[in-house]
């Protein structure tokens, strides 16, 4: 997919990529897996023996667990096997067979403690920086974050996929009353699994919590998501109100599915999360009543399970997105892109995102801000990419000469100027005044000079207040729809301007017509609502 075909995802806000890989080496897998290659490093000058997969031999693998300092956890040996692995799959270490006596590769004992020796592990010397190499160059962030990368999408592929205990759960005979596995009994047919499709529901849950990140306010401030609210915005469709007894089955099914897979991610840093609490699972197994999601109280919901993405995680999941080929936005994208190209953006910010992206505009014509000189993921610009130096004032013009227009997007546009403009300083001011007289622009002129001037601010005749009217509302239109608000500001319009149809239909704004029947649909008097529809079709004739 290509320019306007590709779907187009909320901005979002990510730290430097400094940052981040600081983030990634901190993060549980990744720390040990660092450690066990600093380890193997000094273990054994020639590699550490490994079995057929590059895992750690039973051995090793007790050394290992011992050296990261889980003696004493039960979950000791997983934990050393997990980080060994990452450790492989990331590629900070590399693995070559051992060549047998006679030349050949394959399998031997060596001193392994009777385990079979396929190959041997060592220290990729190109990161040697990282694991403990003599005057080696510490890699740059950016090959730290390919290295995280490389290692998540192996647990990525890990968490979609079910254990083998699982699959065959489901198999008849397959398992046998002394609890071992009959091969016979297994046909291949019968395993109720399809890869792509568990990769895409597991994708598809994290693309709801980027969205969620991306859009909602709290979300983005770090707040959790529940579990259930996660799982429901998979399974259940859209306008169902009250999901029936078979969707609500599917829900907590994806539930504990996700419990799982979020178990497994969230030692790579990509997700930050609380388990589902296991009496849960006692509980209803024993036929105690469970209370529905919907009727628990706010300390209740934590059980049931809480996940978020973290600063790491939202850009592990923008990356992947971004190779997917969909358009993810971050928060510094268009410091140094033109005008139009921000105020068109600018509606679909929250409001957060939308301050910090007009600062960074602003910084990047004025060389105030460090920030101006880095996009969003803290990679320096090109120089010649920088707009050219041209202060506020300029940057203001600017703004206001990408403003005018009578196409459909115009409106918005005008809104979103004002919003950019209202974090420029006194220095705009020249740029407002000089507006003062246009149709399109004398509106919005007016509201800043009246927040930020000190000079004289001329009042607007009547036919500019009813142009900047129908402006003003069909920009609300065209980003919030018909929310109360704008019930409320149509009320109050039509309250205060006596006759205010028979002067608005004239109004010479390309919206004029769609604005008034806007109108007639949201007042709430029956006899109002027939006059803006019978002055909407005066402006349709007009």
């Amino acid at each position: 997919m290509t320019g306007d075909d590709r779907p187009t995802l909320p901005p979002v806000r990510l730290p430097s990529d400094a940052e981040l890989a600081r983030d990634a080496l901190a993060a549980p897998l990744l720390a040990r897996a660092v450690e066990l290659t600093r380890w193997a490093r000094q273990a054994a000058a020639d590699g550490v023996p490994v079995g057929a997969g590059g895992e750690l031999l039973s051995e090793q693998l007790k050394d290992a667990a011992a050296h990261l300092g889980l003696t004493g956890d039960e979950d000791a040996p997983a934990l050393a096997a997990d980080a060994w692995d990452f450790a492989v799959d990331t590629g900070l270490l590399l693995v070559e067979e051992e060549m047998s006596e006679a030349g050949g590769a394959g399998p031997g004992t060596g001193d392994a403690g009777g385990d079979e020796v396929f190959g041997l592990a060592t220290p990729d010397a190109d990161l040697g920086g990282l694991t403990g190499a003599p005057d080696a160059a510490v890699p740059a962030p950016a090959e730290i974050l390919d290295l995280w990368r490389s290692g998540l999408e192996t647990v990525l592929a890990d968490a979609a996929t079910p254990s083998f205990e699982e699959l065959l759960g489901g198999v008849e005979g397959a398992i046998g009353e002394d609890g071992e596995i009959d091969p016979d009994a297994i046909d291949p047919d019968a395993l109720d699994w399809d890869m792509d499709e568990e990769s895409e529901a597991l994708d598809g849950a994290l693309g709801n919590l980027y969205l969620l990140t991306a859009t909602d306010p709290a979300v983005g401030a770090g707040a959790m998501v529940p579990l259930p609210v996660l799982a429901a915005s998979m399974i259940v469709p859209e306008g169902m109100d009250e999901p029936t007894d078979e969707v609500l089955e599917e829900v907590s099914s994806a539930m504990m599915r996700l419990d799982e897979q979020f178990r497994m991610l969230a030692p790579t840093g990509l997700v930050e999360y609380r388990p589902v609490d296991e009496a849960l699972t006692q509980e209803a197994g024993e036929g105690e009543e469970v209370p529905e999601f919907g009727e628990l109280g706010e300390e209740d919901v934590s059980r049931y399970g809480m996940v978020r993405l973290t600063p790491l995680g939202l850009y592990g999941v923008r990356e992947r997105m971004r190779e997917a080929g969909l358009d993810v936005p971050a928060v510094g994208d268009l410091a140094h892109a033109g005008a139009d190209r921000l105020l068109t953006a600018l509606p679909v910010y929250t409001e957060e995102n939308a301050r910090r992206e007009i600062e960074l505009w602003f910084a990047a014509r004025t060389g105030t801000d460090p920030d101006a000189s880095q996009d969003a993921d803290g990679a320096e610009r090109d120089a010649d990419e920088a707009p050219a130096p041209v202060g506020t004032l300029g940057a203001a013009r600017e703004l206001l000469a990408a403003a005018r227009g009578t196409d459909e997007g115009a409106p918005v546009r005008r809104l979103a100027c004002q919003q950019a403009l209202s974090l420029a300083g006194h220095e705009a001011e020249p740029a407002l005044r000089e507006v003062l007289d246009d149709r399109q622009l004398g509106g919005l002129a007016r509201v800043w000079l009246a927040e930020h001037a000190t000079g004289e601010v001329p009042q607007p005749d009547e036919e500019m207040v009813f142009w900047l009217t129908i402006d003003t509302i069909a920009a609300q239109v065209a980003t919030t729809g018909e929310p109360e608000e704008l019930r409320e500001l149509v009320r109050d319009l039509v309250d205060q301007h006596t006759g205010f149809f028979d002067k608005a239909w004239r109004v010479d704004h390309p919206a004029t017509a769609d604005v008034l029947e806007t109108m007639g649909r949201v007042h709430p008097d029956k006899h109002v609502a027939k006059t803006a529809r019978k002055a909407a079709f005066k402006a349709r004739s007009r």
